[in-house]
């Protein structure tokens, strides 16, 4: 018997999407990729999950794990071969439970990230994973990646926000390991093995989540700096001023400004465009109040002024300012996409290192590709950078076909400087080649050793983060 009319009948016919219906989830986001697959299936549960998977290794079928699709590096884009089926985990969207006594939040894989924020919101909780696709991005995906976002420097990455996990196995078992414990040292922590891991361990289908206190107040401002070791100056000066406080502190250089205006001339920056080379946006988070919040914010950036290390300053006077500015710094890869197809670097770097960095990797790509635009915008705080290069003007046609050299010589610098190829962003198809040379040989083969133990037969999300032929 062949495999469709054994998924229709685990989750109804109506799931599952073949033909013209399961195109819109063969590609990803980015339209950079773009693969084939026996059926798009979309379960409700993790027991329908775990019969699919239970199948699968029957007929040694792949399977791919999707999301909200909005995935950078190509994780969720089956291959080519046309042998796999892609679990669609959108119906996995239910609130399972709110404990505020707790500061817990129990959700399905399938929420969006924004529904998750809005429910813990509702509670009078926050849930501060927030990023650019929080409106069409799923936690099952976020965990998958191990989302970053705006507010790693206070409340860390997605795995930091998580505290138990169910999942299915690459064998179809469940393990309910929805526990809201903060402290649980029993053996391994398997929850982490499976954040991060980009569907290759095994299909994450629910978590628990940390929720925080709601802010009192928060203080918002956008920074000019003549350099970014000014900019990293401030940073140190804000985490001893701020402490926990401090929640965000975003880079952006002029050009990133300079397109936003270009392509969204509705959008108010407050700035000229000969102000300064750099910008930062800092936000502060404030338990008291909003004076409270206020007095402390321009006593730090008080000080910063005197002390010559600050250019210029707008501080937002409302919460309308305060969203403003922030829409400005999330509209630069808007603005990027408009202007035409660049390369993206997802990396991070020591934030010591980050001036120097970015100095020497300019001039060594400028040398090799003249009129090269450098579009440098991401999170300072945690050292994570989007260092991503567009074409020369009017050079746009055919610029990605030098993806591979651009690449080379980023990711041999950020080698030189200490830092990683996947700050935030994944591995997925995009990068499985290239992390053997710059990941330690040990490491690499620690992971193989890991996917072959949980998936033996390499059917979970195969071609992505490992090579598959390196396995066996």
């Amino acid at each position: 018997m062949s495999l469709i009319p054994l998924l229709n009948d685990i989750v109804g016919a109506e799931h599952v999407l073949t033909g013209d219906d399961a195109t819109a989830y063969l590609s990803d986001w980015r339209g950079r990729y773009t693969g084939k697959a026996l059926a798009v299936v979309r379960p409700e549960n993790a027991e329908e999950i775990a019969a699919i998977v239970r199948l699968c290794q029957q007929y040694e079928t792949p399977i791919v794990t999707q999301g909200g699709n909005t995935g950078l590096c190509g994780g969720a884009t089956p291959s080519n071969k046309g042998d796999a089926i892609v679990i669609l985990t959108t119906r996995l969207n239910k609130i399972l439970s709110i404990d505020t006594d707790n500061d817990t939040i129990t959700v399905q894989a399938g929420c969006i990230l924004q529904a998750v924020q809005e429910a813990a919101t509702n509670a009078g909780r926050l849930f501060p994973l927030s990023l650019a696709a929080e409106g069409s991005c799923t936690i099952g995906g976020n965990l998958a990646t191990n989302a970053g976002g705006t507010q790693v420097l206070r409340y860390g990455n997605a795995r930091d926000l998580a505290l138990g996990l169910q999942v299915v196995t690459a064998e179809g078992e469940i393990w309910n390991g929805l526990r809201g414990l903060r402290k649980d040292n029993t053996g391994y922590d398997l929850r982490d093995l499976f954040i991060g891991s980009e569907g290759t361990l095994g299909i994450i289908t629910a978590a628990t989540l940390k929720l925080y206190p709601q802010p009192i107040a928060k203080s918002t401002a956008l920074l000019a700096f003549e350099d970014i070791q000014k900019a990293v100056k401030v940073l140190s000066r804000a985490r001893q001023g701020f402490g926990s406080a401090l929640t965000g502190f975003e880079l952006m250089s002029a050009y990133c400004l300079e397109i936003v205006r270009r392509i969204f001339p509705q959008i108010k920056v407050p700035f000229a465009p000969e102000t300064a080379p750099w910008y930062a946006l800092i936000e502060i988070s404030d338990s008291e109040s909003a004076e409270h919040a206020r007095n402390r914010f321009e006593e730090v950036i008080g000080a910063a002024f005197e002390d010559g290390d600050i250019v210029d300053a707008v501080i937002a006077e409302s919460g309308q300012q305060s969203h403003e500015i922030w829409h400005l710094r999330e509209s630069i890869p808007l603005a990027e996409a408009e202007i035409g197809k660049g390369i993206k670097n997802d990396i991070s770097i020591p934030v010591s290192k980050t001036a120097a960095f970015i100095e020497k990797t300019n001039a060594l790509l400028q040398a090799q590709f003249p009129g090269i635009r450098h579009i440098i915008f991401g999170h300072l705080g945690d050292g994570n950078l989007h260092y991503n290069i567009g074409a020369p003007d009017g050079q746009e046609e055919g610029f990605l076909d030098y993806q591979k050299d651009v690449y080379k010589i980023v990711f041999d610098s950020v080698a030189s400087f200490e830092g990683s190829i996947s700050a935030e962003h994944g591995i997925g198809q995009l990068k499985k080649d290239i992390l053997p040379d710059y990941k330690d040989e040990v490491e690499l083969a620690l992971m193989r050793k890991i996917k072959r133990v949980l998936d033996p037969n390499a059917l979970l999300n195969p071609g992505k983060v490992i090579n598959s032929v390196e396995l066996y």
